[in-house]
């Protein structure tokens, strides 16, 4: 696929603010059923996978006959406006019935009569199969990811952080050439690896860059009249080395200084600056906050870029000193 700009949609380029309730519980569910990724899922996904296999119809509901086995998602499951899972069911559920069968219509053959009977029903808006959808998505979430979220959250802080420094230092081309391994930015085209053979114009609206925790390629929304979306693969920072490392000396006043900085990420060259410490010594410690859970890492180019993670996050609760 080939996405074409305009020098509008290149001043055009933004990054969702959080990650989308609606759409992570619908490609988890995808995952879970999945038996092979185009490309591996990461260590901690795998490890989620693991331990949700079990009792995933019971938790899923109508959620697997909707994202189980298709090849895409209905478009009305995904709202990339709704700010958080509430208002993207809400949205999801109030979908007018002419667009439910359009996007119901080209899903597989429901895998049992009474997912075919609910379909069939949902297609023509039905009030009682619109509140199992809503129940179903509502029950996965609170079972199965919202004990995930804040990891999620975080992982979304270290790529948008990312995708701006990497936009401040090398411009919109070093942005659009950095998202994917596989993509390629040939001014004033990117091209993605995606199935079938199709141009879509931007026409002057934009691109909303939507960074997924399980997405494991990349989605494009055509909206008319508006800025097209593009769900990509998030990046994640570097993990702890081990759990042995994380019983490493935490307390102190250089990386309680360290954490305090961390409110904004930063570079390593950045936080030895602030904290008035020599670049290797705030490496060192970056070290021990990360192997701890503390702070997360990327690594990008020769630079080194800190993020803290929900845990660092609270060790800071309370501590209003700027």
């Amino acid at each position: 696929m080939r996405l074409h700009f305009t020098p509008a949609d290149l001043r055009q380029i933004s990054f969702a603010p959080v990650p989308n309730a609606l759409l992570e519980s619908l490609l988890s569910v995808y995952g879970l059923h999945a038996k092979r990724y185009d490309t591996p899922p990461q260590p901690d996904v795998r490890e989620w996978r693991r331990r949700m296999n079990s009792g995933l119809a019971d938790r899923a509901g109508v959620l697997s006959d909707l994202a189980g086995a298709a090849a895409f998602l209905p478009d009305f499951l995904f709202q990339p406006d709704a700010a958080d899972l509430a208002t993207g069911v809400e949205l999801a559920v109030r979908t007018p019935a002419s667009q439910l069968a359009a996007d119901l219509a080209p899903l597989p053959p429901p895998s049992s009569p009474g997912v075919d009977r609910w379909r069939r029903e949902l297609s023509a808006g039905a009030a009682e199969a619109r509140r199992r959808l809503a129940s179903d998505l509502h029950r996965y979430f609170d079972s199965s990811l919202e004990p995930l979220w804040p990891r999620m959250r975080a992982a979304a802080t270290v790529d948008r952080a990312l995708r701006a420094e990497t936009l401040l230092r090398g411009g919109v081309d070093a942005l659009l050439t950095t998202l994917g391994t596989r993509w390629q930015w040939r001014p004033p085209v990117l091209h993605l690896p995606m199935s079938g053979d199709h141009d879509v114009e931007l026409c002057g609206h934009g691109l909303l860059l939507f960074p997924s925790y399980f997405a494991r390629s990349c989605a494009l929304m055509d909206r008319p009249g508006q800025s097209a979306v593009l769900v990509y693969p998030m990046h994640r920072g570097d993990a702890p080395v081990g759990a042995a490392d994380a019983l490493g000396p935490l307390v102190g006043r250089t990386r309680a200084e360290i954490l305090a900085v961390l409110r904004a990420p930063a570079t390593t060259t950045a936080v030895a600056e602030k904290v008035g410490v020599s670049l290797a010594s705030a490496s060192q410690h970056a070290t021990v906050l990360r192997n701890a859970g503390l702070i997360s890492t990327t690594r990008m180019g020769g630079s080194v870029l800190h993020v803290l993670t929900p845990l660092g996050s609270a060790m800071l609760h309370g501590d209003t000193a700027g």
